[in-house]
């Protein structure tokens, strides 16, 4: 449905659109910088946004990517695709009191179609697709700030006019190699802002589009009006932020389509003015857009309430510590803190780091810390720009002012922790969108001293300087989101109070085999927070491994009175009890740790060791049942089994259990291996070899492999198949029990039969 819009007593907006570019000044004209067509602008834009991000292309998965995607089981095949909407985006139940809430059902997907297309978790085709999106976006600021800066305008045949082709141009290209984008791009996981910024944008692009000018005067769409909402939506089931797109449209719409005037406005509300109709609010047209935003808007926002229900996401104090204080002072100067440093963020985007929580930056607690100045001077900064924007008497000031000021800041809101508790300090993802508002107020900075300079080719110069060192900072920072152990490091030196780091360099180094080096940071994590049970829970494990048992228990005694309903920390508290020989109170342990997680298989797995350590058989294999019914591929769960029903002279029901481990794991060569001995046992050694064999052709590495197919052999009448694999498995394991013994006696039944044959 098309709309008509006529004022008898305003001048016609048609008549106003074409007059726009005489009557306002171009921003263009006073910056010094390159005039490209609108082709060749974009294609330097998507170039050089490509050359910043790509040797992230072939990165490992790191940090959030573990739990997002390889642990996340709404990327695999037999998970139905019905489950992605009633999950958070890191594959928990929204219902669950452990969902993080975060709801990006169209993000999730987007991963599973990466995985299925890749057929695994093949870190390349995600880091493709990030780049690509990515230069995406950049290419279509192009079109948006030329909006932004140069206004909404149309030839007389209805196509679009970039009235700001210079700025457009620098104001994209500040965006497409802003530094703090990396994390987005690099990381994995950022494939959610980087979604939302996509249909942001085209919702934003969208809604121009509701707008032409004809002949018989100005017109608007409703079709395109609705097609906008429903990007925003889309945004918004990619990432939270999406929704803002709304607003903000509102805001173009009055400042850009109906050039309202905001003081003279809340002028003549306060004086209740007669003539409110003149300010434009009243225009036909607007109040039904506006009207149309917000019910799409409240719409969204109640199917995502009811969906996701009212619970709020569960945060830790370590996540967001100011947002735990118990004073509204503290808690008001150091939100306002973070702010000035998501500023600093934009302003200069030098230290980055993964992760911004944990001690990294320590709570404001007085007046009479000095760090209030930056606060002071982020709202000495605000409220000049505001100031600016609604007492200007330059309209095209005021409205480009307002525009940047509404992208910072609106798009910010939903991490801002004004609404809800977030669960970070500062999170650099957060400001990709925000980033649109800073490059808007840039590019008119830019302009202004481009102005007043008198050498205008300097200015043109230094700023071309600050692109080439955003490009070289974006490569170099892409570079260190490609492993775990880079961008752990980077982050030593930004961020050397924050136990997480500390926690991850250790976790690295853990994975990798080095457990002397990781105790030291474990070590270091526990002591900038005392309270950080699962670097504890880390640390315990390692001096268990190392026999250090009873420094292993104080620990993870220690976590589970910080934390009561720490399972893990609960198993392994069992497992070193149980290798103290305490075995009651591991038993204990171990049940405290399944009443706290139902499912957890592990647990039952440790569970029934602690129960064929005291001999109590029955016990162990219902646990070990349990385990696999939790987790049938419980490879360690199915191979007891079958070894204590061996043991017991359960041949039989050994047998039966081993086959059905094999239906369900069928290429784990130890329970071909397990499986192989009952056969041999039960004199099945046809069966018994062929199962050997193909142990041995997965594992050919395996002394006792080798050494039991010499048994079977042996027992079977095959002496020289016997002797060559004794042999094998005495060249791979010269100490082997047993082994030994039986080539000895193989080698005298040999001899002796030489000689009666001789």
């Amino acid at each position: 449905q098309i709309f008509n819009q006529h004022n008898a007593e305003a001048p016609n907006l048609e008549q106003a659109f074409h007059r726009m570019a005489q009557m306002e000044p171009n921003l263009d004209h006073d910056v010094s910088w390159f005039l490209l067509p609108s082709y060749w602008a974009k294609m330097v834009v998507a170039l050089i946004s490509f050359l910043c991000f790509a040797n992230s292309y072939d990165g490992d998965f790191v940090f959030d990517d573990s739990e997002a995607i390889i642990n996340n089981k709404d990327l695999r095949a037999e998970t139905p695709l019905g489950d992605l909407w009633y999950h958070d985006f890191w594959g928990s139940k929204l219902s669950s009191n452990t969902s993080h809430k975060s709801y990006r059902p169209l993000t999730v997907l987007t991963f599973r179609i990466n995985y299925l297309f890749a057929g695994g978790f093949y870190p390349v085709g995600f880091h493709v697709i990030n780049i690509i999106l990515h230069c995406t976006i950049s290419v279509l600021m192009v079109d948006v700030f030329s909006i932004l800066l140069g206004g909404l305008q149309f030839s007389n045949k209805g196509r679009r006019l970039n009235l700001a082709p210079k700025s457009s141009l620098l104001a994209a290209l500040l965006f497409a190699v802003h530094p703090v984008h990396t994390e987005c791009v690099a990381g994995i996981v950022g494939r959610a802002d980087l979604l939302c910024a996509l249909f942001f944008l085209l919702s934003f692009l969208g809604y121009c589009k509701a707008f032409r000018e004809n002949k018989e005067g100005y017109t608007f769409s409703v079709f395109w009006v609705l097609v906008s909402v429903i990007l925003g939506a889309i945004a918004m089931l990619c990432k939270e932020q999406g929704i803002t797109i709304l607003g903000l449209n509102a805001v173009f719409d009055a400042l850009v389509i109906n050039k309202i005037n905001l003081l003279e406005l809340i002028r003549k509300l306060l004086y209740k003015d007669k003539s409110l109709e003149n300010a434009g609010l009243l225009r036909k047209g607007l109040l039904f857009r506006i009207t149309l935003l917000m019910c799409g808007g409240a719409s969204i926002l109640y199917i995502r309430w009811r969906i996701m229900g009212t619970g709020p996401p569960a945060f830790t104090e370590v996540d967001n510590p100011a947002s735990f204080a118990d004073s509204l002072f503290v808690r008001a100067i150091n939100y306002n803190y973070y702010y000035s440093l998501n500023a600093w963020l934009l302003l200069c985007p030098w230290w980055l780091c993964f992760d911004w929580s944990m001690g990294c930056i320590p709570l404001i607690k007085s007046v009479s810390d000095w760090r209030i100045i930056a606060l002071a001077a982020l709202w000495f900064c605000l409220i000049g720009l505001i100031c600016q924007a609604l007492c200007s008497e330059d309209s095209h000031k005021r409205r480009i002012l307002t525009l940047g000021l509404g992208f910072l800041i609106i798009p910010f809101l939903p991490a801002s922790n004004l609404f809800f508790r977030v669960g970070f300090v500062i999170a650099e993802r957060v400001i990709y969108l925000p980033s649109i508002g800073y490059c808007i107020l840039f590019t008119y900075g830019f302009s202004l001293l481009s102005k007043q300079a008198k050498k205008k080719k300097i200015l043109a110069v230094a700023v071309l300087g600050i692109l080439l060192i955003n490009v070289m900072r974006c490569t170099l920072r892409s570079s260190q989101w490609r492993s775990e152990e880079q961008l752990f490091r980077s982050a030593l030196s930004v961020c050397p109070l924050n136990a997480k780091v500390h926690y991850n360099v250790g976790k690295n180094l853990a994975d990798k085999g080095n457990q002397s080096a990781a105790i030291k940071y474990y070590r270091e994590a526990v002591r900038l927070n005392p309270k950080y049970v699962h670097a504890m829970n880390n640390l315990g494990n390692i001096l268990k491994e190392r026999n250090e048992l009873h420094e292993a228990e104080e620990l993870l005694s220690l976590a589970v009175q910080i934390q009561p309903d720490f399972a893990a920390a609960w198993m392994n508290l069992g497992i070193v009890q149980n290798s103290l020989r305490r075995f009651e109170e591991a038993e204990q342990s171990y049940w405290t740790a399944i009443k706290h997680r139902k499912k957890y298989p592990d647990c039952y797995y440790n569970l029934g060791r602690l129960y064929a350590d005291l001999n109590r058989h029955i016990d162990a294999l219902n646990a070990w049942r349990n385990a696999t019914v939790l987790k049938p591929e419980h490879s360690l769960a199915w191979n007891n089994m079958i070894i204590l029903l061996d043991n017991t002279g359960n041949l039989a029901q050994a047998e039966a259990v081993g086959r059905e481990a094999l239906e369900l794991i069928p290429n784990d060569h130890s329970l071909m291996f397990s499986l192989a001995n009952v056969l041999g046992k039960s004199q099945k050694y046809k069966e018994s070899e062929a199962l050997f064999l193909k142990a041995i052709k997965a594992n050919p590495n395996a002394a006792s492999y080798h050494g039991n197919l010499a048994v079977l052999y042996h027992r079977w009448g095959n002496l020289d198949l016997a002797k060559k694999h004794y042999e094998v498995s005495l060249k791979l394991d010269p100490t082997a029990p047993g082994t030994k013994e039986n080539y000895n006696l193989l080698r005298r039944k040999l001899e002796q039969l030489q000689k009666k044959g001789g």
